[in-house]
């Protein structure tokens, strides 16, 4: 990682390792930039972001959007669609229309999730295995209604399985939010879980939606400045790798000895 230090010494600084990344995952979400817009993200933020997802179903009433995945792709930046455009899709029973689309949109990446439409485990599992024949899928567990909630051990049975047959990473769900599934309806990170889970199913294989500045610096701090996050919002790109590098209150401790 280069850092503007000109001639001054700043190795203390974390080193990052150079993209493609296996941790330390930073997953943006657009909920509709414009063109100009994602061209100043890129500017600032493409050596930061290894997946930027197209919120929603958004990427269907995107105006110039071949240009805009055209500018991720050039940028070393991977878009992706939103899980609730697959779940649509897979609604209507055009999960082919939906795998067309991707290869028309140049997308190479699939959100598989179930978080607002009930896919059926044995399907969902069916469903990444055969995507991952031609894509990198990125599945995600936990649901969008707050009023579901899941054991630990059915949050370590989902996340493996879908691991198991074909996931690069699960997705662990918190909505845009920040106010579910990991996180409790105030906006704090539910501890005894994420613990559980980094444990069981290895922190390296999750990314964890963290949209609030509090829970980044949380996970920051007790997973370490390699944990994978998503939901990050696109005006925070920098301020949000100022907290993984300990260049913030939140997570000064990070640079100091010891």
């Amino acid at each position: 990682m280069v850092y503007n230090s000109g001639d001054m010494d700043f190795s203390w600084l974390p080193e990052r390792v150079s993209k493609p990344r296996s941790n330390r995952i930073t997953m943006v979400m657009d909920k509709g930039l414009s063109l100009r817009e994602a061209e100043d993200l890129m500017s600032v933020g493409a050596v930061y972001i290894d997946y930027i997802k197209l919120g929603f179903g958004t990427a269907l009433i995107t105006p110039g959007l071949p240009d805009k995945i055209d500018l991720y792709r050039r940028s070393g930046v991977e878009p992706y669609f939103g899980g609730t455009l697959f779940e649509i899709f897979v609604a209507k029973e055009m999960l082919d229309s939906y795998a067309e689309y991707l290869r028309e949109s140049g997308i190479t990446v699939v959100e598989v999730s179930d978080g607002s439409y009930d896919i059926g485990r044995r399907e969902k599992l069916s469903i990444i295995d055969s995507l991952a024949k031609e894509f990198t899928v990125i599945s995600e567990v936990g649901s969008k209604n707050k009023d579901v909630h899941f054991t630990l051990q059915q949050w370590v049975t989902m996340m493996t399985e879908e691991l198991q047959a074909g996931s690069v990473k699960v997705i662990a769900e918190a909505r845009e939010s920040g106010t579910t599934g990991i996180c409790n309806e105030d906006g704090s990170v539910d501890n005894e879980l994420v613990s559980a889970l980094s444990e069981r199913v290895g922190a390296e294989n999750i990314i964890w939606e963290a949209p609030d500045k509090c829970q980044q610096a949380w996970f920051i701090n007790h997973l370490g400045p390699d944990v994978n996050l998503g939901n990050i919002a696109p005006g925070e790109i920098v301020a949000f790798e100022a907290l993984r590098c300990g260049l913030r209150g939140d997570t000064f401790s990070l640079l100091l000895p010891g």
